[in-house]
């Protein structure tokens, strides 16, 4: 999610006017990939030049990557245009927390116009991906609700000080499949960050989590339509922006 909307703000590099949102604390040694895109960008650069945005190539990628490893498809609506700058605090401030309680997270995504479904439903994506030592941590050594045995196999990878940046997969069975299993790991208490197990600990999104956990047909309807609304998340359009030529830097 690029912090000022469907922008395309998270893949411009650092310049003498603005810090950009590589280094913010959610994405620094972790949002990875930056090179795909650029390759992308000048093909296409070369087939249709000044035409289709960074932004709409992210969110092309992004369905294209779910459909990859097995998940659902949707419709994605472009005519997005890039942002001219990016705020290192704006990617601090919006992208919630793995710190984060079920409140915290309801809030989180409510201030952006998602319900407390839509949000269960997107946390899904972490079906895939890994996150690093330092963001779970804190879980692993402190925390009651925690499969004993899945904790003790990651603290090897993750000791209690060191190895920050060690990567471990979001979710244990199938880290490189979209299915349902993240939901079926928060049921066995394997939920790798405080904010995945959150959704399955005794709260209101108890019931939609065992939904999921036993439906991957609901689960990818509802998160295809999710990510349909996460598209139209104040994109530049029109005049707005620009259409940038090398995606990590204005025109």
């Amino acid at each position: 999610m690029n912090e000022q909307g469907c922008d395309a703000s998270v893949l411009l590099d650092d310049t003498a006017n603005f810090t950009g949102e590589q280094t913010a604390g959610p994405n620094a040694n972790s949002l990875r990939g930056m090179d795909v895109i650029d390759t992308v960008k000048s093909q296409v650069e070369r087939a249709c030049p000044s035409t289709v945005s960074c932004a709409d190539i992210l969110a092309v990628a992004a369905r294209d990557s779910v459909v990859a490893l097995g998940g659902p498809s949707w419709a994605v609506v472009l005519g997005r245009r890039d942002s001219t700058s990016a705020s290192l605090s704006a990617a601090n401030n919006n992208i919630p927390a793995p710190t984060l309680n079920l409140n915290g997270l309801i809030s989180a995504f409510s201030n952006k116009g998602f319900t407390a479904k839509e949000m269960v439903a997107l946390s899904g994506a972490h079906t895939i991906g890994q996150a690093r030592c330092t963001t779970f941590r804190a879980r692993l050594y402190n925390e009651a609700n925690i499969n004993a045995s899945f904790a003790t196999s990651l603290k090897a990878n993750c000791p209690n000080s060191g190895g920050d940046n060690n990567l471990s997969p979001l979710d244990t069975l199938t880290p490189t499949s979209f299915d349902n299993n993240y939901f079926k790991d928060l049921l066995s208490q394997k939920g790798l960050l405080h904010s995945d197990q959150q959704l399955f600990s005794g709260g209101s999104t108890n019931a939609q989590v065992n939904a999921y956990s036993s439906n991957s047909a609901s689960f990818f309807n509802d998160f295809a339509s999710a990510m349909v609304k996460m598209g139209n998340l104040s994109p530049l359009t029109g005049t707005n922006g620009q259409i940038r030529l090398n995606c990590g830097k204005t025109n």
